[in-house]
C-alpha cells in the first residue's frame, strides 16, 4: 500500500480493543487521511435508536439489527466518497459474522484492507475499562464478541495482538504490514 494513494482500511476488534484510538492515529499518519467511526454514526440517531441489549450477548434482532446494518452501509458510503476524492480512509466498527459479508457487499469494487485488533479478552475487561471514558458492556459481552470474532473471522485480514502495545506501536505495525502487501 502506497502512503499517498487512496485506500480504505477497516479496523475491527471487540469493544474496547482500541479500534477508535488506533483508527484515528492511523488516519493521521497519511497526508490525506479520514477516520470514520461507526459509533459516531450510531449517535446520529437521536430518537428511535435501538441499541443491542446491554445484558444479553448475542446477535442483534429486529430493529437493532436493521440499524446496525444501516450504520455499516452509511459508514461504507461515506468511506467510498472520501476514497473517490483521493483520501486514505480508515473505518472502524465491530465486524464479525454476517457483518463481514455485509462489509464486503458495501465495499464491492473498492479495494480495502482489514485489520483485526485482538488483545487478550481478560485485559480488555479488566484494565481497559478503568482507562476509558466509554466503558465496555462487561465481561459477558467481551467474551461473546471475542469468541465470535476468533471463530467467524479466523484467517481473514491482518491480526494484531495489541495487548502489550501502545497505540503508536500498533499503528506502526499496521503501516509496516500494509506496506509489505
Amino acid at each position: 500500500m502506497n502512503n499517498q494513494q487512496p485506500a480504505i482500511i477497516v479496523v475491527t476488534g471487540i469493544m474496547a480493543a482500541g479500534k477508535s484510538t488506533i483508527a484515528h492515529l492511523l488516519a493521521q499518519r497519511f497526508q490525506r487521511g479520514v477516520h470514520i467511526e461507526a459509533d459516531m454514526l450510531q449517535r446520529m440517531i437521536v430518537a428511535g435508536g435501538k441499541w443491542v441489549s446491554q445484558r444479553d450477548p448475542g446477535e442483534p434482532h429486529g430493529e437493532a439489527a436493521q440499524q446496525l446494518r444501516l450504520r455499516l452501509k452509511n459508514m461504507c458510503l461515506l468511506g467510498k466518497s472520501f476514497f473517490e476524492a483521493g483520501f486514505i480512509v480508515v473505518l472502524d466498527d465491530i465486524i464479525l459474522g454476517d457483518r463481514w459479508q455485509h462489509l464486503q457487499e458495501e465495499l464491492n469494487g473498492v479495494p480495502f484492507s482489514l485489520v483485526v485488533l485482538a488483545p487478550h479478552v481478560d485485559i480488555v475487561t479488566q484494565q481497559r475499562d478503568r482507562q476509558r471514558s466509554k466503558p465496555a458492556r462487561g465481561s459477558a459481552w467481551a467474551t461473546y464478541l471475542d469468541r465470535e470474532l476468533r471463530t467467524s473471522m479466523a484467517g481473514i485480514g491482518l491480526w494484531i495482538d495489541n495487548t502489550e502495545q501502545t497505540p503508536e506501536e500498533t499503528v506502526t505495525e499496521i503501516l509496516q504490514s500494509l506496506q509489505a502487501e
